[in-house]
């Protein structure tokens, strides 16, 4: 294996633990510090994290599905199906989790899921809240790194590769300020630190299990751009149905939303530089 970033192999390797072990540097942020984030702090913070999110949805899932679409020749007259179909089965994906799986939303002091959810702990299903919607994010990267390794035209791969760990850079810097966001409030809830900072670390897993996952299933050309479509539903939804309402809910509306276009803009420079 060569350690290379035109390497398919090593940037797949690379990607996913990178956005795991981000994840655990936001959840060690419990040994810092004494107490959550402020709401202008938090307005920043996720409004930053919307914006990598659209943004990697956008230009390293979407637009890579509807070139796979357009360029294979079982799709010729209906290149328009996979990106459509899959972009709209991403967002039931995570519909259907909020209704079926229980938890809460702490910043938001919201509960979902079955009505037996108080079964719980409210820190569980809190845990719960942040697992569930990291599921999408492991997809992406998953998809865009399996991408590349299924890709056998030698002079698109280097594009490929960065494409992938442009996208999982993205999602990592984010995951810095998820982490805290997980492990700060279960501090200041009473939690021990060696505790809080396992639950933080652990709402991570998830994205590199599921990246395996999604990298295998990213190897059948067929269903390729389907499964990037998904991966951009899902990530778009949890955007717009949790971390930009929460964003905004203190009322430091601009400071959310100028985070947000910064976090857009770096995550488009990213795709630009690394292309």
């Amino acid at each position: 294996m060569k350690f290379s970033l035109s390497d398919p192999l090593f940037v797949s390797i690379l990607s996913l633990s990178l956005i795991f072990l981000a994840t655990m540097l936001g959840s060690s942020f419990v040994f810092f510090f004494k107490k959550a984030m402020g709401p202008k702090v938090k307005a920043m913070v996720l409004g930053f994290a919307g914006g990598i999110m659209i943004a990697a949805s956008f230009f390293g899932l979407l637009i890579p599905s509807v070139n796979q679409s357009k360029a294979s020749d079982i799709y010729s007259n209906i290149a328009y199906l996979p990106p459509t179909i899959g972009f709209l089965l991403g967002a039931a994906m995570l519909f259907g989790l909020d209704k079926i799986v229980p938890h809460f939303h702490k910043l938001q002091n919201v509960e979902e899921g079955p009505s037996n959810r108080r079964a719980l702990s409210q820190n569980l299903r809190f845990f719960l809240a942040v697992t569930m919607h990291n599921i999408p994010e492991g997809l992406a990267v998953g998809f865009a790194c399996g991408l590349a390794l299924n890709h056998h035209g030698q002079a698109d791969i280097a594009s490929l590769c960065f494409a992938a760990f442009s996208l999982a850079l993205g999602i990592a810097i984010q995951n810095v300020p998820e982490g805290a966001a997980v492990s700060l409030p279960m501090y200041s809830d009473g939690m021990k630190k060696s505790k809080a900072f396992l639950f933080g670390a652990a709402s991570g897993i998830v994205e590199p299990i599921f990246g395996i996952i999604a990298l295998f299933l990213a190897q059948l050309s067929v269903v390729t751009p389907w499964l990037l479509a998904f991966a951009a539903g899902a990530m778009i939804y949890v955007t717009l149905d949790e971390i930009l309402p929460e964003a905004r809910e203190d009322h430091f509306d601009h400071f959310a939303m100028w985070s947000f276009v910064i976090g857009f803009t770096l995550m488009m420079v990213l795709e630009i530089v690394l292309d």
